[in-house]
């Protein structure tokens, strides 16, 4: 397969591989599968790596590529990685900062894509969660577009070749956007999005600024205690998913997948299975029909699995508009 012919354009002239692979693990995982499944990934032909700070895995990330850079199965310039500011880092001044720690953890000399990893601002510090003597989640207020500017130095300085968001709604993309000054659109807006949360509106305004929608949890959610209400519907048994499955002879996750990438959007497919992550490249060697697409988009019910409920009453919490 000749990944090349797989890629979508973003707005700065560079290129993002519209099947990507997802190192989150949930706390159960250790560090090390991550290495594993990304070295299994590459293998498999994935070159598309979307990983965070906020996941603890970059040092094991970047022995994985640079492994197979190694061992010649890659160059770095055929990798696209892509990692998260976390959001005890949006002071401007705390930007360039964790884009080099992250930098060091990988050992490579720049990102491909370097993103917000959501709006809302949290207490600087080494806790991921800062939290009072109460347990509340302490926040804290920043401007956004002084972040995004020193998003655009890192951009200037090479340590990243694109800048983007992740988790934002359409006003705090606009914001960016009528920003006095802006030097570099958001290349990208990645976002929870799969059949039960189709994101139309989103996606739409999104394409209209020639900003790629990014998806994660593309195949629901990976049930992570922390996040989702185990209550929540699984979307790999849905009867809709499961008929056109069966119809293409494909896994419901096949679908869910194919689905997106038919839409435009990219999909961050994650999984530390061999067997699933060499399945999901299948993703290329079939078609979903326009009925599909439309049977499809009529499974969407706005569930959201993963509502970062430790943001909810902050003044930046995306979630509250419709898209």
């Amino acid at each position: 397969m000749d990944h090349k012919h797989h890629c979508v354009p973003l707005n700065d002239g560079h290129f993002i591989p519209i099947l990507g692979f997802g190192t989150y693990g949930t706390a159960e995982v250790p560090k090390s599968e991550a290495e594993k499944a990304t070295k299994i990934a590459i293998d498999a032909g994935y070159r598309h790596i979307d990983a965070a700070y906020l996941y603890e895995n970059e040092e094991e990330v970047g022995r994985a590529i640079r492994s197979k850079i190694a061992d010649g199965t890659v160059k770095r310039e055929d990798i696209f990685y892509t990692s998260k500011l976390w959001i005890t880092f949006l002071r401007p001044e705390l930007v360039r900062p964790a884009l080099e720690k992250s930098l060091k953890k990988l050992q490579l000399d720049y990102v491909d894509l370097y993103i917000m990893h959501f709006p809302s601002a949290l207490k600087p510090g080494e806790d991921l969660f800062p939290k009072d003597e109460n347990g509340k989640t302490i926040f804290n207020t920043v401007d956004l577009r002084a972040t995004w500017e020193a998003l655009e130095k890192c951009k200037d300085a090479g340590l990243t070749k694109s800048i983007g968001v992740s988790n934002f709604n359409h006003k705090q993309l606009e914001r960016i956007l009528n920003k006095p000054g802006l030097k570099y659109k958001p290349v990208c807006n990645q976002v929870e999005s799969h059949p039960y949360l189709s994101q139309k509106k989103l996606l739409d305004f999104c394409k209209s600024k020639h900003i790629v929608l990014v998806a994660y949890s593309p195949l629901g959610s990976h049930r992570d205690l922390r996040w989702v209400d185990q209550n929540s519907p699984r979307l790999l048994d849905d009867p809709v998913l499961c008929d056109i499955a069966k119809k293409h002879k494909r896994t419901p996750a096949l679908i869910a997948l194919r689905y997106q990438i038919q839409r435009g959007v990219v999909v961050l497919a994650k999984s530390f299975n061999e067997k699933r992550i060499r399945e999901n490249m299948q993703v290329f060697d079939f078609q979903l029909t326009p009925e599909d697409m439309k049977v499809l988009d009529g499974v969407n019910r706005n569930l959201r699995y993963v509502n970062y409920d430790f943001a909810i009453g902050h003044p930046e919490y995306p979630f509250t508009e419709e898209y």
